[in-house]
């Protein structure tokens, strides 16, 4: 019996006004399928973030399922596919501070803070945990409005952890980075690879993991192309995705682009 896809997707319209944001989209990743979702600005990857996290819903006629389920309470849905994003940092930078604990354990609640909930020992020794999987433990005790970007993400990717999700789905994560604590960050990445299902969206390819060797393509609210990395992450390949002449170098496991 074939194995339930971690998505599955078809046919997924979405509309605003008279511009389709996605247009009979279908994609389907597996479990353990480490997996790139790339394309330029306006090609639909922010409007498929917003329907796998449940914040958008497609048109009549769509197949959206999540670990086989096409029904979920948004909150047990965050149990089981962790969601980081650039975005979310700013929620956590604002007033009153939040220190780095609070949080990570935050992330059981749904909630900015842990004003008014009941924190378990469970909870608090799942924080420390993923604290030191995301690679910053060291971390606790200060606000996070101190935080470097790199400090606040690995932050951030803690407080998805706490459930021990399955999948991570990592919205432009590297935005606002400089090369350095972005290389640092994709490194810490690679790590989590081992335990649990990445799906990375992006329109940089440096951002690629080695260990993501499924390319998802996106173009016009459509998947243009999908498949395997080596196949895909060629100048031919994304010059018709980003429509300018691109060069593809790699270095080691990682793939660089240069416009020509």
């Amino acid at each position: 019996m074939p194995a339930t896809p971690l998505l599955d997707i078809r046919d997924a319209s979405m509309v605003r006004g008279k511009r389709h944001l996605l247009d009979g989209l279908s994609l389907t990743v597996q479990a353990g399928q480490h997996t790139a979702i790339l394309g330029p600005n306006g090609s639909g990857k922010s409007t498929l973030v917003k329907l796998i996290t449940r914040q958008l819903y497609p048109l009549a006629g769509a197949h959206v399922a999540i670990f086989g389920h096409e029904r979920w309470n948004v909150t047990e849905l965050r149990g089981l596919m962790g969601i980081v994003s650039s975005a979310m940092q700013l929620d956590f930078d604002a007033n009153p501070p939040l220190e780095v604990f609070d949080c990570v354990v935050s992330g059981f609640f749904a909630a900015r803070g842990v004003w008014k909930h009941a924190v378990t020992d469970d909870m608090k020794t799942r924080s420390h945990e993923a604290l030191v999987q995301a690679g910053a433990g060291h971390l606790v005790g200060r606000d996070m409005s101190t935080l470097s970007t790199g400090e606040a993400r690995r932050v951030l990717i803690a407080r998805a952890l706490v459930h021990r999700p399955r999948a991570l789905l990592l919205d432009e994560p590297c935005a606002g980075l400089d090369p350095a604590a972005r290389r640092l960050f994709l490194e810490g990445l690679r790590n989590l690879a081992a335990t649990t299902t990445l799906i990375m969206v992006t329109h940089h390819i440096e951002e690629i993991l080695p260990e993501m060797g499924h390319i998802v393509m996106l173009r016009d609210g459509r998947v243009l192309r999908e498949g395997d990395k080596a196949e895909l992450l060629t100048g031919g390949h994304l010059t018709e995705l980003f429509g300018m002449s691109v060069d593809v170098q790699t270095r080691g496991d990682w793939y660089h682009a240069r416009i020509d």
